[in-house]
């Protein structure tokens, strides 16, 4: 592949990151009512494409669970957990009735999208600013150096026949880059050292979230989720390696006492 080729893309990626990021920078600093919206709009988004890809022939089912998430999420954080928990599984269970096929890959991916979309609201909510904000750039940085590292150093695939771009050097480089944001949150939160090794692991976490993703999409013959985002592809897209960090820490946030040393 020439250089051009490789790098052909990028004008219109980092226009587009660059929107993503004050949009999200603007809601994560407003928290509350307006970073519950987003993160509702952005969960119904994320799954109307699952839908799309799952039933590609029923948009009608795809708007309505679209829809249902988006409510769902948006209004599970302001009920008691033990009452949203059901709620954010109902679409998960009422698009398996619907759907005549792929249902469980609609059901898995369903419920990571509403979990996922708790778990950074509750981080934002209970945790703050700082914290909704390292678990961010954690998956940013993790997905940069790892798109970096494997266009500039190349070398052999990860798993070729699922993601044939990702590359062992950009899945090290992004274990490497989440290392460093842990040791940056370290000195300026004062949390213990543990915060690093969370970090990497939170960071594989995102890529199984992107892995995983790329799976359903060549399963379903289909290069991007959607077309929504220009030079990213769908919101799924962009943001499949959130769902894995997301739910990750909504899992074991509990078990591993976090934020650790400040607890």
């Amino acid at each position: 592949m020439s250089d051009a080729l490789k790098w052909s893309d990028l004008t219109i990626r980092l226009s587009s990151a660059v929107l993503m990021v004050v949009v999200g920078l603007l809601g994560l600093l407003f928290g509350g009512h307006v970073f519950h919206m987003l993160v509702g709009l952005i969960c119904g988004l994320m799954t109307w494409e699952l839908v799309r890809m799952v039933a590609p022939l029923n948009a009608p089912l795809a708007l309505q669970l679209g829809l249902l998430s988006a409510f769902v999420s948006f209004g599970a954080i302001y009920i008691p957990t033990g009452f949203a928990l059901p709620l954010l599984l109902s679409p998960a269970l009422i698009g398996f009735a619907q759907l005549k096929k792929n249902r469980v890959v609609y059901m898995v991916f369903s419920v990571m999208i509403l979990l996922a979309g708790f778990c950074m609201m509750s981080v934002r909510d209970d945790l703050g600013f700082v914290w909704m904000l390292w678990l961010i750039v954690v998956v940013v940085v993790t997905d940069v150096l790892g798109y970096f590292a494997g266009r500039m150093i190349g070398g052999p695939k990860f798993w070729p026949a699922v993601s044939p771009k990702k590359t062992w050097s950009g899945t090290i480089f992004g274990w490497i880059g989440a290392a460093l944001v842990g040791v940056i949150f370290v000195i300026y939160t004062g949390a213990s050292f543990e915060l690093v090794g969370i970090s990497i692991a939170v960071a594989m976490a995102s890529q199984m979230g992107d892995i995983a993703e790329s799976a359903v999409k060549r399963m379903m013959g289909v290069k991007d989720s959607s077309t929504l985002i220009p030079g990213h592809g769908g919101v799924l897209d962009r943001f499949d390696g959130m769902l894995g960090a997301a739910v990750f820490l909504l899992l074991v946030g509990q078990f591993i006492g976090f934020p650790p040393g400040l607890l």
